[in-house]
């Protein structure tokens, strides 16, 4: 089968005009920080309601900025989701604090929220929700929580850029809010990500954490007092964001009507017994479409429908295994059982393809094979 006829888990859509910008770039001798990366920001910024917004090279280093921001450190605890890419909570080791996780909603794959009060302690500083495939999490109530105990939110909206919460864009309310613009999410700067913050004092401390502490003055006058990193933003991938984001709201259309079809196909075969996502086409960007397998149902495991998948020329993914599992996390004494929602999600979760080029008869062709591979292998009994 030719790479033509494939059907990959997520492909990028980068129109000829974008390409053109990074080659004045390259041109330009300007291709590391600088008049791109402020463009991007100013318009990030837009988006996000006038909010101060900084641009870095991942949307990992945002969440440990913030964190840092926030004063959080050794002896802190900060409350997260298991169900999540393992930097979610890596970040909260990385500042020398403590994870707790607090499992999920089976129904909306985020955090429980009903959870998170029994959760926190003299030591709790921070809740890190994310939106899991661009749903979400219910931020009234998150909001309520943190602000009667008075914990820091730094939302992973990773995800979620484009979603909403009641008409609002995630991004221009709430505390920290992280981005990421990877190479498979809904708009792209190959790498990269923003953090959206509440105050010029905390941006201006952010541009310090994102290139090594470093405040200048002047033409010769340098000056550190905090221990940053090498986080910034190349312009080359600044001017690929500038050319995403007009087509952001063209890019969540087609996602949603994509994910439409998804059910539409998928809601005639409720003998298979899969579990859908929330079919929530008013807040959530659909950055991925995943469904949850039926375990006790099945003859062969996840990975070998995933073979059976790979075979017939459609890409899958795992979005993700739940990350009190691993083995760093096993060492301070988190085990199964302990999540049992994120545990049952995590062993069955399957990311079906799903980008704004892709068409319904891809969407079609998805689900048919998907169908035939699963009708051969329910068990009977």
């Amino acid at each position: 089968m030719s790479a033509q006829d494939r059907i990959p888990l997520t492909r990028p859509t980068i129109d000829d005009a974008t390409i053109a910008g990074v080659v004045e770039v390259l041109r330009s001798g300007w291709i590391t920080s600088g008049p791109k990366v402020k463009e991007f920001e100013a318009q990030l910024s837009q988006y996000c309601g006038g909010r101060p917004v900084r641009a870095f090279n991942s949307g990992t280093c945002t969440m440990e900025i913030a964190l840092r921001i926030a004063g959080i450190g050794p002896g802190h605890e900060v409350i997260t989701t298991p169900l999540s890419w393992v930097s979610t909570s890596n970040v909260i080791l990385q500042v020398g604090a403590r994870p707790v996780f607090v499992d999920i909603d089976p129904t909306t794959r985020n955090i429980d929220l009903s959870r998170i009060e029994a959760a926190i302690t003299p030591a709790t500083r921070a809740i890190i929700p994310v939106d899991l495939a661009g749903l979400p999490v219910d931020r009234d109530a998150l909001y309520l929580i943190a602000k009667k105990h008075q914990l820091r939110v730094i939302e992973d909206a990773a995800q979620s850029f484009g979603s909403n919460w009641h008409d609002k864009p995630i991004g221009t309310t709430g505390d920290f809010v992280s981005f990421s613009f990877h190479a498979n999410k809904n708009i792209t700067t190959i790498e990269g990500g923003c953090l959206v913050m509440n105050t010029e004092p905390e941006s201006r401390l952010a541009e310090q954490y994102r290139l090594q502490g470093v405040m200048r003055s002047g033409y010769d006058g340098m000056e550190v007092d905090v221990p940053g990193g090498k986080f910034n933003l190349t312009d080359v991938a600044a001017r690929v964001g500038l050319g995403q984001l007009p087509h952001l709201d063209e890019f969540t259309e087609k996602r949603r009507a994509l994910a439409q079809q998804y059910f539409k196909l998928l809601s005639s075969h409720q003998e298979l017994g899969l579990q859908l996502p929330v079919a929530d086409f008013k807040h959530s960007n659909w950055h991925m479409f995943q469904i949850v397998l039926p375990e006790s149902r099945l003859k062969i495991n996840r990975a070998q429908i995933m073979a059976s998948l790979d075979s017939a020329g459609i890409g899958s993914g795992v979005h993700y295994p739940p990350i009190h599992l691993f083995a760093l996390y096993r060492r301070s004494g988190w085990k199964e059982g302990d999540m049992p929602h994120a545990e049952y999600v995590g062993r069955n979760i399957l990311t079906l393809p799903l980008y704004p080029t892709m068409t319904t008869m891809d969407v079609e062709r998805v689900v048919n094979a998907l169908v035939t591979i699963l009708q051969a292998n329910i068990r009977s009994d």
